[in-house]
């Protein structure tokens, strides 16, 4: 898809070949447009006894997608491009930077956090330094930021720096599959949870990112194809003639 394609040329290191997501986040999100457009749809339907058709797809959900890149191009005509260890274009601090054992993301999306940061690190005059004290500053000497922070993170190691960043310096390790999901945060937030099939089989899976107090949401796995096609119909007043009718003309299986 071109609006995908168009991702494509933000992921990644610069020089480097287009890259993909490493998820299929259009795809996922795309699921998520439909949710929220299916109940606003039930919403206006209760409101003014009114249907309507909803409808979204896989190619403006990317679009959608670009976001601020996309308005900062329409307005300004600024193409964004790739950016060195997944950086974003406009704030600094807010990258991957080396540690002693590995990478650790910083990112510095308010004024406040720098000072609290500089503080952290030993290095309290890095707060008022005209060369690194505002945005502006830091973004136009984003490679300067870049080494002083790699010389001064590599002291220690990632987990080492999470623990002494812990509730004053927004940050985080790079995690692989086994690491995001094995950790002590997921099993205390209920991060994972068991779906169980009618025939007594069971499967772990993430669980749903909406909590909602006091409710339990469902962790039974979906029906078969057709398993509830019968009720449905007779819910809908079909006969059974009627929907004898239906299956031998293929309509339903």
């Amino acid at each position: 898809m071109q609006a995908e394609a168009g991702h494509m040329s933000l992921t990644g290191e610069p020089g480097g070949p287009p890259a993909r997501y490493g998820l299929s986040i259009v795809d996922l999100m795309t699921g998520l447009a439909a949710a929220f457009g299916l109940l606003a749809g039930v919403m206006s339907a209760r409101a003014t006894g009114r249907g309507m058709d909803v409808d979204t797809s896989l190619f403006d959900v990317a679009l959608h997608n670009l976001n601020y890149p996309g308005t900062w191009f329409l307005n300004a005509g600024t193409v964004t491009g790739r950016t060195p260890r997944s950086a974003h274009p406009s704030l600094t601090p807010s990258q991957l930077y080396r540690t002693k054992d590995g990478w650790i993301f910083i990112m510095c999306n308010k004024e406040k956090f720098w000072g609290v940061l500089a503080l952290k690190l030993g290095r309290p005059e890095w707060a008022t330094d005209p060369d690194f004290a505002t945005f502006k500053a830091r973004l136009a000497n984003r490679e300067r930021v870049t080494q002083m922070l790699d010389t001064e993170l590599k002291k220690r190691t990632t987990d080492e720096w999470i623990e002494h960043f812990a509730g004053a310096v927004p940050a985080a390790p790079v995690c692989d599959v086994a690491q995001a999901l094995e950790n002590d945060f997921v099993a205390e937030r209920g991060g994972i949870t068991e779906f169980t099939y009618p025939d007594g089989r069971s499967a772990r899976m993430i669980a749903a990112p909406i909590r909602i107090p006091g409710v339990t949401l469902p962790t039974r796995a979906a029906p078969a194809m057709g398993a509830d096609t019968e009720a449905e119909l007779r819910a809908a007043g079909y006969t059974t003639e009627s929907i004898a009718a239906l299956r031998k003309a293929g309509v339903i299986a």
